[in-house]
């Protein structure tokens, strides 16, 4: 049972906010290859310009609008340009993540706090913004990119982990008051487990070495097509690898014991054995041209039944919330 407000992805304008690398530049293409309207944003103009051509060159309509998801104007600006330029919004797609590897000893409250602000806050003012945008268009879907880290906080990451706790419970109570308030948007939050982007070069390290992705390490793609899938088929939930049920489970059935094991390992898992080159987004847009693939591409799972299977397969509770849109609809 499909809500009647969502449109088929061939007819739908999508904005993908945070486009200019990683999950969020598959997931406009992938968008793009399905035959959706895209509007890219993110602070990197360079990359989004590089993105705009590949869109474009594929045959995709495609538009770049430079946008800071901590400044709220920039946002309301992004959602009158996709309404100008495409007449509504149909799905919302926010991305931005930026990350400090430390200890909480050795990062700051400033750094703490433009954590917060980039990967919280922003994707408050951003969904503020989005939901009156999809309301107008008659209904469609806010999908917010959070983490396995929602559930399962890591060591060295104290930042990013308290961050997408915050995120994960703002999808939620936002989830509770739109079906409330028997509005026709969706709220979908993404859970990927290590996902092979430029997200650990991208990140700021108080380690000395240069961060990685804990094993296993899945493709960017894999994210994208969970996203796009839940543009016409939203889901409370959408976890992004197998592994990532064995983080969710591990907190569900032992967080202790989890907490131990992890005091162990998790250290080594997320380190190289190569310096850091100094270098991060956590105050500066993504430099160059864009990628899709960071430096752990050549060892990426291309494949989750798992995530396939969370996709597909709708919840009781949310069966429930489906069934309130439609009657209010009709």
């Amino acid at each position: 049972m499909t809500a009647p407000s969502l449109r088929p992805l061939a007819d739908q304008s999508v904005v993908v906010l945070g486009a200019s690398s990683g999950i969020g530049r598959a997931t406009a293409l992938e968008f793009g290859r399905r035959g959706a309207r895209v509007v890219v944003a993110s602070r990197g103009v360079e990359a989004l310009g590089t993105l705009v051509d590949e869109l474009t060159g594929a045959g995709a309509q495609a538009v770049a609008v430079p946008t800071d998801i901590t400044d709220e104007a920039a946002v309301d600006a992004l959602v009158r340009a996709a309404e100008e330029r495409f007449g509504r919004v149909d799905t919302w797609v926010t991305v931005p993540a930026v990350s400090i590897y430390g200890t909480v000893a050795d990062i700051s409250v400033a750094e703490f706090r433009r954590v917060l602000e980039v990967n919280f806050l922003g994707h408050v003012a951003a969904a503020k913004a989005a939901v009156p945008a999809l309301e107008r268009a008659g209904g469609g879907v806010l999908v917010g990119v959070a983490s396995v880290e929602s559930y399962r906080s890591l060591p060295l990451h104290a930042p990013y982990s308290a961050s997408k706790f915050a995120l994960r419970a703002f999808y939620d109570a936002l989830r509770m008051e739109l079906a409330d308030a028997h509005s026709p948007v969706a709220v979908s939050t993404i859970l990927p487990a290590s996902i092979g982007t430029p997200f650990f070069e991208h990140s700021r390290s108080k380690t000395g070495a240069m961060p990685k992705p804990p094993p296993p390490v899945y493709a960017p793609e894999l994210v994208a097509e969970a996203i796009v899938r839940a543009a016409e088929h939203p889901r409370r939930e959408i976890p992004v690898g197998d592994a990532a049920i064995g983080f969710l489970a591990g907190q569900r059935l032992s967080p202790a014991l989890s907490d131990a094991v992890l005091s162990i390992a998790g250290p080594r898992m997320q380190q190289t054995d190569r310096p850091d080159d100094g270098s991060d987004i956590l105050d500066t847009p993504t430099p160059g041209p864009g990628r899709v693939r960071g430096a752990f591409a050549d060892k990426l799972v291309g494949s989750s039944p798992i995530t396939r299977a969370a996709g597909a397969l709708a919840r009781p509770g949310e069966l429930m919330l489906r069934a309130r849109r439609l009657v209010r609809h009709r």
